[in-house]
């Protein structure tokens, strides 16, 4: 019988240490900060294991284990954004009364372009959506397009739109109008001689949606 030699004999690799439970959720959460921020910062371009990894000050093979890869996290990242219009357009009058179904879409105008514009993350996904196909930015997409609706029926009440009156067509020109100035803010600073950098400038670009959607609902 031959002997064995060393070259022959196969080690059993050591198990990998599993972090303690409050490690490992402390290690999620950064994997996925750093994820959101990359993404933010330089969009799919500057997303890559080892960058999330650098940026998240850990070993990239967590990233697998954790989140079974890039995709599963830019899926954790997209599940999470779902709830973005729950969690950046509050549920509020503005202490004003919403007596018709243009108020209410007035008040999401107002509320939507705030949101956008304090969110870096979500503007650049709306960038992508323009350039880019992909299953993960659709599904961004589509969970923002239903977070809104269920918004808007959280919000009407008893409120009714005119008879005939389109709102699916009418809310997505709405919703767009602010998502093109809220873009076009970012990398011109105005839209159609439309200045679009200080707040006053804001203000009066909000107002002229707000008008076009009480005009739209009248």
């Amino acid at each position: 019988m031959t002997a064995m030699t060393a070259e022959t004999v196969e080690t059993p690799a050591a198990p990998e240490k599993e972090l303690p439970v409050r490690d490992r959720v402390q290690t999620q959460g950064r994997i996925f900060q750093a994820g959101r921020a990359l993404l933010a910062e330089g969009g799919f371009q500057a997303f890559g294991v080892n960058a999330v990894a650098r940026k998240a000050g850990c070993d990239k093979q967590l990233i697998y284990r954790y989140f079974g890869g890039l995709d599963g996290l830019v899926d954790a990242i997209g599940e999470d954004l779902a709830g973005w219009v729950t969690q950046h357009v509050p549920e509020d009058q503005g202490g004003r009364f919403l007596l018709t179904y243009g108020d209410l879409m007035e008040r999401l105008a107002e509320l939507y372009a705030d949101a956008l514009r304090a969110d870096p993350l979500m503007r650049r996904i709306l960038v992508w959506e323009l350039s880019e196909n992909s299953p993960h930015i659709a599904r961004m997409a589509e969970a923002r397009a239903k977070g809104i609706a269920q918004w808007i029926e959280r919000m009407r009440g008893s409120l009714t739109p005119p008879k005939g009156a389109d709102t699916v067509a009418l809310n997505a020109v709405i919703i767009a109008a602010v998502q093109q100035l809220v873009l076009a803010a970012e990398t011109s600073g105005s839209f159609a001689g439309l200045p679009l950098k200080s707040q006053k400038d804001w203000a009066r670009a909000v107002s002229a949606v707000a008008r076009m959607a009480r005009a739209a609902y009248a």
